[in-house]
């Protein structure tokens, strides 16, 4: 009888340890089978508007007429022809290089030619209209126009360099490494051969850069400080003066942010104005 009990014992026992692991197969199948993975759609990229929700800026006033300056935090930056470039950029922009920039401030527009005629009391323009950007202006007239502002203003205007003109046209420190000045869609942000109609157009007719700085691709060249240096690595060439940005007669290379020209001081052009720095 005890011989049988136990017998009956230990077939209770395997029964039982067959029942549990049949009980953890099934929760381990179980737990494996209702395993999901769960792919959360992508939020769409809220369109670009005509106006970045967040500009520091001042804003100027001579003989009547306002114009903003947009600030630009310094920082540092790889100027010359970066990847975004691509195969169209020319030797003369190959050298990239690291350059530190101090904050400064930028026009949030070329100078219009309502601002010209109020500080010089006439219009050189090819292209006539208060809110376009002024043209055949020569290196030399834009020393003499920020001479005179400045006496007006009591500030201390300038033309920027030709780094400080490249850090804003990529947007700074806010930059999105786009190949035009705001946009790797150069329509969107600049007059330029294929949509101007062979003339200049009022500013802030595009979208802006990251910075909310207008026209820095397309419209008009802008002239810059510095003097001419081949491949940014050459000896100076004083007799030449650097230009940057691109024109309404220009295609799309010419409209790149780091497309680089030149001209001479008393060169005049109804494809070339400026924008001023502080």
């Amino acid at each position: 009888m005890k011989k049988y009990l136990a017998l009956l014992a230990c077939l209770l026992v395997l029964m039982a340890a067959q029942a549990q692991d049949v009980i953890i197969r099934r929760n381990t199948t179980t737990t494996t089978t209702s395993t999901t993975t769960v792919t959360k759609p992508k939020p769409k990229p809220k369109p670009r508007t005509t106006q970045p929700p967040s500009v520091s800026s001042q804003a100027f006033t001579a003989n009547g007429i306002s114009f903003k300056m947009i600030r630009v935090e310094g920082g540092t930056f790889m100027m010359g022809a970066t990847p975004e470039q691509g195969s169209d950029a020319l030797d003369d922009e190959k050298l990239t290089h690291r350059v530190t920039l101090s904050s400064y401030y930028i026009g949030e527009t070329e100078v219009t030619q309502a601002l010209w005629e109020a500080v010089m009391g006439s219009n050189p323009s090819n292209f006539k209209g208060d809110n376009r950007p002024v043209e055949q202006v020569s290196w030399d007239d834009c020393q003499t126009f920020i001479h005179k502002l400045n006496s007006l203003t009591g500030r201390s205007f300038r033309l920027p360099t030709e780094a400080e003109w490249e850090y804003a046209a990529w947007g700074g420190n806010k930059s999105q490494g786009y190949k035009y000045s705001g946009s790797n869609t150069l329509g969107n942000v600049a007059w330029y051969s294929r949509n101007s109609g062979d003339e200049t157009h009022p500013v802030k007719g595009k979208l802006p850069d990251e910075l909310g700085i207008y026209d820095m691709s397309g419209n008009v060249w802008e002239w810059t400080s510095n003097c001419w240096r081949v491949n940014y690595s050459a000896p100076e060439e004083c007799d030449k003066l650097v230009i940057r940005g691109g024109c309404w007669y220009n295609n799309y290379g010419e409209n790149r942010v780091s497309c680089r020209g030149w001209g001479s001081a008393g060169w005049h052009n109804d494809g070339v104005g400026f924008r001023l720095a502080l």
